[in-house]
């Protein structure tokens, strides 16, 4: 069995509330570049459902497509704490763009790196990490959701190729992607132990990725579902090995939740400034709104959730830079950060009040793309079962026999 790779990163001291020198370089840059690049379009990208390529291929410039991957693989070496730095700024801006950073950093190449052998390493990384390629995570289908050991999706072996078969559904960068990492059965029988991964490139006879449309929000971001009709995947394009690929998921999920859980610190962020401002600007009675002590309560409230947010956030990138196991810690700051955001967002709109209600101002899109943190990388019902898990010792997820 593929033993993975345990990513560890040294870092002096313990936890620490400053960021390093280098920590704040990288905020600063990352904010310079959103306020920039990212802030001015996002209305507009928004509306038209654009995808915004020539940012994303300059984030890659920026190395900020593979900030936790080796320099020796492409990437910058970064550690945890960096990269819910820039999954933060990046989040304040645009929910969407943080969406694809997330998808291509957490659920894609971190795989890769712990599971991957050398040469799907050297192979698939530096095109990730510089942006050439998209990555996609395809887990989910039209039938499955939160249980992942139930997959429809077929793998079956001839000579030394994998045939897939199957459909997956809501898959974030799906329709940009040249690499995708898909979650087949080989043998249903075996359920969970006969799951494996396999690293797919787009371009093979039989894959496809029709575009969704229509969502409430993350308009800018690329969803997509994939259909495998008899897809040919070379054999050591499977990462791990058969039996792994649950395990796989899973370890998967846990970085992405961080991703999504830095993403929204940045958003109830957004929803602070955009709120104060608003406040401070908007008279009523002769007075700035911002004077009113229900007013101050909307945003007082806002200001709570992101400081525990961000603490939540830190602490789980303090464990995962150690190299620990980190699973009930990182569901704490994606089941409280999600939700977080949507509380904030609801406040922000109504600190706006009407204009809260179109998009004049971006609070209204801040509402929209807050609620699918709370659905994707497993619901909050989901983060809620798992630490019961760890805090009662009986887990409410597996099935019963």
């Amino acid at each position: 069995m593929t033993t993975p790779a345990v990513i560890k990163v040294d870092t002096p001291g313990g936890m620490s509330f400053d960021l390093s020198p280098e920590q704040a370089m990288i905020r600063r840059t990352a904010r310079d570049f959103a306020e920039r690049e990212i802030i001015p379009g996002a209305r507009e990208r928004d509306r038209g459902e654009i995808f915004p390529h020539d940012i994303i291929a300059k984030l890659g410039a920026l190395g900020f497509l593979g900030p936790t991957v080796p320099e020796k693989y492409g990437g910058m070496g970064l550690d945890f704490i960096s990269e819910a730095v820039i999954f933060e700024e990046i989040g304040r801006a645009d929910s969407s763009i943080r969406t694809t950073l997330s998808v291509q950093i957490s659920l894609t190449e971190l795989p890769i790196l712990r599971w991957g052998t050398e040469d799907q390493k050297r192979r698939y990384l530096p095109r990730l990490a510089s942006g050439e390629w998209l990555g996609c995570f395809g887990l989910t289908e039209p039938g499955v959701g939160s249980d992942a050991s139930n997959l429809a999706t077929r793998a079956a072996r001839d000579g030394d190729e994998w045939v897939l078969n199957g459909r997956k559904m809501w898959i974030s960068n799906g329709g940009v992607a040249k690499l995708a990492l898909v979650f087949a059965q080989t043998d249903p029988a075996l359920q969970h132990k006969g799951l494996a991964a396999f690293l797919v490139e787009t371009d093979a006879p039989g894959f496809s990725a029709p575009s969704i449309h229509g969502k409430l929000g993350l308009r800018s971001s690329n969803t997509a579902e994939l259909v495998l009709e008899d897809v040919r995947v070379p054999a050591d394009n499977m990462l791990g090995d058969i039996g792994q690929g649950f395990q796989i998921a899973m370890s998967a999920l846990d970085d992405g939740r961080f991703g999504v859980a830095s993403g929204c610190v940045g958003l109830i962020q957004a929803c602070v400034d955009a709120s104060t401002k608003y406040a401070q600007e908007r008279h009523a009675f002769g007075q700035p709104i911002a004077g009113f002590q229900l007013v101050q309560e909307l945003i007082a409230d806002m200001v709570l959730d992101l400081e525990t947010a961000r603490l939540l956030v830190y602490r789980a990138g303090y464990l995962k830079n150690k190299g620990v196991k980190n699973t009930r810690e990182t569901s704490l700051a994606k089941w409280h950060a999600s939700e977080s955001a949507v509380r904030a967002a609801l406040n922000a709109i109504q600190v706006h009040g009407g204009y809260g209600y179109s998009d004049e101002y971006p609070v209204e899109r801040y509402l929209r793309d807050a609620k699918v943190a709370t659905l994707y990388e497993g619901t909050t019902q989901i983060q809620k079962l798992i630490v019961g898990r760890y805090t009662t010792g009986i887990d409410a997820i597996a099935p019963r026999r």
